[in-house]
């Protein structure tokens, strides 16, 4: 039998029942998703890995966290609790550091999205430039994997000459650990300010999807394309721009924002990635190739939300056709 009342685990006692239940819930949607052949089959995780349990009836003191059968633990609340707590999740990462995410209730509906939109702005995203805006000021990509390869080849060679199940494996399994978490923790810091920054000025953000699975494929192209982490990008301007009331659009895989002309609408038949600027063979525009995709999201992105039936007043300096066509 497989319980608390069995005596191989009887060991479950000690535990909360709705954390062991949310456990089991997550160990369905993993199944879920295989079947469905949206992920690998479900694994078994390491004692060193991440590891996390969720608590619907915790608490939070002064100082310190309650958790269901344990003593309150003592943590840095850095912030100050607003609202009902709902949930609380413990994590651990790989270097033995424990973080608890505190989900609230404030009460507060999200703020109204503005139907007169003054400030529009189309962004492309890349490899040598991270974000692409329409206006044309480029972000450079930090490249934070990448800059610290040499040292994680270091480390990763020190842990991998170390003996199976030694103290000095462990000690340089939580060296290696720990640089991981610091190109980790340096991504999460760029793109949460850069993520703020598009929000706090912009009334309407257009970005294009993409599917990182399937363009890391290219093995020339996979680890720079992982490095970006394009995904976790949008996910925060996505919920940063909900809670302040800012319109986002997501465009369509397919759209070809690269070989189209801003100008004229001209589209190529064949654009490799090599070719950074290119002219157009019917108005004879010379674009960069980046900039004019961030141009063509912006447009795009303007007529969606026209066709929506919100007023958009700000074009950015586009060509006076391309407003044309918009509006019409």
């Amino acid at each position: 039998a497989v319980g608390k009342k069995s005596r191989r685990y009887s060991w479950l006692k000690e535990y909360d029942s709705l954390a062991l239940q949310q456990a089991v819930i997550n160990l369905d949607t993993a199944f879920g998703n295989f079947f469905k052949k949206r992920a690998h089959f479900p694994s078994f995780k390491s004692k060193q890995g991440k590891q996390s349990s969720y608590h619907p009836n915790g608490k939070v003191l002064t100082d310190a966290i309650q958790l269901p059968k344990m003593k309150p633990v003592r943590a840095n609340i850095h912030r100050e609790i607003v609202g009902k707590v709902s949930s609380i999740t413990i994590s651990r990462n790989a270097t033995g550091k424990y973080f608890a995410s505190i989900l609230c209730d404030d009460g507060q509906e999200a703020p109204e999205k503005p139907s007169l939109i003054t400030c529009v702005t189309g962004y492309d995203m890349g490899l040598s430039h991270y974000l692409i805006p329409s206006s044309g000021d480029k972000v450079n990509n930090p490249r934070h994997l990448i800059n610290a390869s040499r040292n994680l080849r270091r480390k990763q060679k020190a842990l991998s000459r170390k003996k199976r199940g030694s103290a000095n494996r462990s000690k340089a399994r939580l060296l290696l650990a720990a640089v991981h978490e610091r190109v980790a923790n340096a991504r999460a810091d760029f793109q949460h300010k850069l993520s703020r920054a598009i929000v706090d000025e912009n009334q309407a953000v257009i970005v294009e999807t993409l599917k990182s699975a399937n363009m890391m494929k290219n093995p020339c192209l996979a680890r720079a394309i992982g490095d970006a982490a394009w995904e976790g990008f949008i996910m925060k301007v996505e919920y940063k721009a909900a809670a302040e009331g800012v319109h986002l659009v997501k465009l369509n895989q397919w759209f070809a924002s690269s070989k189209t002309c801003h100008c004229c609408g001209h589209k190529m038949a064949d654009m490799p990635l090599h070719k950074r600027i290119w002219q157009c063979p019917t108005c004879n525009t010379e674009h960069d190739r980046d900039i004019n995709a961030a141009m063509n999201i912006q447009n795009k992105g303007i007529t969606e939300l026209m066709a929506a039936g919100l007023v958009v007043t700000a074009h950015r300096g586009q060509c006076k056709s391309v407003i044309k066509a918009v509006a019409a």
